[in-house]
């Protein structure tokens, strides 16, 4: 039944949204075609600001800061309760979320799906934000400049996401 629903869930809306369209005597295709212009003006406005994330990234990887940084970090963290493990990926997921699926990859397949590091992984993957590419991609197609607000208020819910996801992983996982 679930096979029938997925199948014909798009091509419902399609139908849903061309029927309501002909109700409401709106062209369509214009509409369409408009709104496909619209979204090409924001996709160029945002571009710079992309482009701008991801060389920070490639050049944050690239330069073994992440590995310096986690090592500077170990201490302070070891007596916070934050596993050593899942540091790079608490330090890449505000920033990108491709690199942080890697890095919740490297962490399963090292110490396993059912292990602490890879539960917690798992868990702050799916419950947590790439604030930066996020901020820079919605700011940036209306033309925000200051967002310090923002950001602050990110980065507080993104530390406090980390010490509940370790605490309930601890709590499911012993």
């Amino acid at each position: 039944m679930i096979d029938i629903i997925s199948l014909g869930i798009v091509p419902c809306l399609v139908l849903i949204i061309l029927v309501h369209g002909y109700i409401k005597k709106i062209n369509i295709y214009d509409a369409f075609t408009e709104g496909a212009v619209e979204g090409l003006k924001i996709a160029i406005k945002i571009l710079p600001y992309t482009i701008a994330i991801f060389i920070a990234i490639g050049i944050f990887r690239a330069s073994n800061a992440l590995d310096m940084f986690i090592d500077l970090l170990n201490p302070i963290t070891q007596l916070l309760g934050i596993p050593k493990e899942v540091l790079p990926l608490i330090l890449i997921r505000p920033i990108s979320g491709s690199g942080a699926l890697g890095v919740v990859r490297d962490t399963i397949s090292h110490y396993g799906p059912d292990s602490f590091p890879g539960v917690v992984a798992s868990v702050l993957m799916g419950s947590s934000e790439t604030i930066f590419y996020t901020m820079a991609l919605y700011f940036g197609s209306i033309g925000v400049k200051d967002h310090g607000y923002t950001l602050k208020a990110s980065l507080l819910s993104y530390v406090i996401s980390i010490f509940i996801t370790i605490f309930i992983c601890g709590i499911f996982y012993k």
